[in-house]
């Protein structure tokens, strides 16, 4: 099975595009879709939906996981990073894609086994489920792929997850 999951943001969106298959992860590609700060919103939006369009066109995923936003102080960044979300599951949707969706702490509860983990025990757990030599950089990159490890193992189809 091929996953990608997605950290999402209007100025650095996170990307992971790993396969799950008989328990074993492989990672094919992470990294991150930026957008200025000088773009005017509807060209930053057009952009993530354009790239992630491309890479949803080259990979042809079996999923999309993406996380739910968790905000408990600026309003304004979390309707920003909502924005950038929607353009996200937009595009995957345009590409008939499965959409699954995650809150942080199903999140780490997926990869640590531990709801209340800090982010560098997630980090820590990404590198040693993936097989990696390092940390993924960046910290929206790593995020995306943890979000892609709770899906594989959430027991991929639960329909209570997906996005009708």
């Amino acid at each position: 099975m091929l996953i990608i999951g997605i950290d999402p943001g209007y100025a650095i969106l996170g990307y992971g595009v790993i396969s799950y298959v008989g328990n074993r992860f492989e990672v094919i590609e992470y990294g991150t879709v930026t957008t200025s700060p000088d773009m005017e919103l509807p060209d930053r939006l057009k952009k993530i939906y354009e790239d992630l369009h491309v890479l949803f066109d080259k990979y042809k995923p079996d999923a999309v996981a993406i996380e739910e936003l968790f905000f408990n102080r600026n309003v304004t960044t979390a309707l920003m990073v909502g924005h950038a979300r929607g353009a996200a599951v937009v595009a995957a949707a345009k590409a008939n894609l499965e959409i699954y969706e995650y809150t942080p702490l199903q999140v780490k509860q997926g990869v640590v086994g531990y709801g209340r983990a800090d982010k560098k025990q997630v980090q820590i757990m990404v590198k040693t489920l993936l097989n990696m030599k390092e940390i993924p950089r960046p910290d929206d990159a790593a995020d995306a792929l943890a979000v892609g490890i709770c899906h594989a193992h959430s027991g991929i189809m639960e329909k209570h997850f997906k996005i009708k």
